[in-house]
């Protein structure tokens, strides 16, 4: 009778099992239904339930091992690789802004290129006394501002280098990419919860405005602000009052002299212009050439697919088409292609041209504003000293991308010493300063204001240091 009694016991419980998990498939089945009918994961109505909800993510993954990053890491990898064609082609339609199989290029360069969790060196010091350790460990949540220009590059290369210092991060995406940025963060939440079980870790706001990322600034559970945008939104962020890694504005100039290539020269000033339809903050935005080989660097820019306009009459439509009276680019034709802007211009050309080429005065507005349009003005010096200081002027102390073309490795040297830039470029297309044709890694998020330049994982880490007083000296 015991050994019955104890049966029926056992098999009481296998049905109360059985039945409650009856229920637990049942509430999973109406929670995939539900996220199927147009919820969103990791995407919240209020910047405050989205921090709370990201910073609970944090604590969980924060006691996650590295191997553990490192899966994420390579599942993010593996799920937005199929997805670079369609992510491409989005953003060219919400924003307006570039060409698709350039957007292809720079996505492929951030999933093969952002380094992870390897990112995070640690340091040691051993002597009599012991040893000390270094170590680079999480802030916590990271508020990340994301611009229109690379919103969808910008949002996976931060995801990547963030979550390897193992950090949660609230995206306060530009409002031009605001449908690709918020599809994307869905994503990667979804992508992130099959891989370890944790939601929440990348988090982003249904509608986002200026308003909500000024209250993400103020946050008390934001520990570090990652800025990528113009001057105005690095400014304000620097007054919140917490640490800031600021990603401003750049006017890169290129220098070409007479001892340079000037085939290769003029290759890769278009390559490294053109992509993208110049809205890369690293891209060539004005050309100093010395003036016996000028002619030579535009006949060799006119065969690798741009269009000269040396008419004065057009030169003044095309800046009367582009830039506003307040002396800002036109927005209508920021990223568009050469051949929207010389339609509208009323300039005739052949083809599908990448760039528009013109001779300017070093004051010229197409100069000395960054146009992010591909409008690439070319200023004639009779020195290199001539052109060195035209180049510092052009650039105005922004110090972050200048390159430069030439034989002479007394001047190459000299040129990268006085421009002070985050990322020179000697002999090659500025992308090479992103690891795109040239080494190293890449970002598309680099601090010059507050000085972190290239930025990767282990600038989203605290450094840490560890004392032990005794042993782990065998010298």
């Amino acid at each position: 009778m015991e050994n019955n009694t104890q049966l029926k016991e056992m098999i009481r419980s296998m049905v109360i099992d059985v039945l409650q998990g009856q229920k637990q498939e049942t509430a999973s089945s109406q929670s995939v239904k539900q996220v199927s009918r147009g919820q969103e994961p990791g995407v919240f109505d209020t910047v405050d339930e989205a921090i709370r909800a990201a910073k609970e993510a944090q604590l969980r993954f924060e006691d996650c091992t590295l191997a553990t990053r490192e899966k994420v890491i390579a599942d993010i990898r593996a799920a937005m690789r199929p997805r670079v064609q369609e992510l491409a082609q989005k953003t060219v339609e919400e924003t307006g802004m570039g060409r698709v199989a350039d957007k292809v290029l720079k996505l492929n360069l951030t999933l093969d290129k952002t380094p992870g969790v390897e990112d995070l060196v640690t340091e040691c010091e051993t002597g009599d006394n012991g040893m000390t350790l270094y170590e680079l460990s999480a802030y916590g949540v990271i508020g990340a501002i994301t611009p229109s220009t690379n919103p969808a590059e910008t949002l996976i290369c931060n995801s990547i280098g963030m979550l390897a210092a193992g950090n949660a991060i609230f995206f306060s995406v530009h409002p031009g990419a605001k449908n690709l940025s918020r599809e994307l963060v869905s994503e990667l939440n979804q992508v992130i919860a099959k891989s370890i079980g944790i939601e929440n870790l990348i988090v982003t706001l249904r509608e986002p405005s200026i308003e909500s990322a000024q209250e993400m600034m103020l946050h008390p559970d934001v520990s570090l602000l990652v800025v990528t945008g113009g001057p105005g939104v690095v400014k304000q962020a620097l007054q919140s009052g917490k640490k800031v890694i600021g990603a401003g504005a750049g006017n890169p100039p290129a220098f070409v002299d007479e001892t340079a290539d000037i085939k290769k020269a003029a290759q890769d000033i278009v390559l490294g212009a053109s992509l993208d339809n110049n809205i890369l903050c690293i891209a060539e935005k004005s050309v100093v050439a010395m003036r016996q080989i000028e002619p030579q660097l535009f006949q060799e820019m006119v065969k690798v697919g741009c269009v000269l306009v040396d008419n004065q009459q057009d030169i003044q439509r095309l800046v009367d088409l582009t830039v506003l009276p307040n002396g800002t680019p036109n927005k209508q034709f920021v990223g568009k292609n050469a051949s929207v802007i010389l339609d509208a211009a009323h300039i005739p050309y052949n083809g599908d041209p990448r760039l528009i080429i013109l001779r300017t005065p070093k004051d010229h507005p197409f100069a000395v504003i960054e146009m992010l349009m591909p409008i690439l003005p070319v200023i004639t010096v009779d020195s290199f000293d001539e052109g060195l200081n035209v180049c510092l002027m052009l650039e105005a102390g922004l110090h972050h991308t200048a390159t430069m073309h030439s034989l002479n490795m007394e001047r190459l040297n000299q040129m990268a010493r006085k421009m002070k830039t985050s990322i020179f470029v000697k002999n090659g297309p500025s992308y090479a300063g992103l690891g795109f044709s040239g080494e190293g890694t890449t970002t598309f998020t680099i601090a010059t204001p507050t000085g972190e330049s290239t930025t990767s994982a282990r600038c989203f880490a605290r450094r840490r240091r560890c004392c032990l007083t005794t042993g782990f000296n065998i010298r």
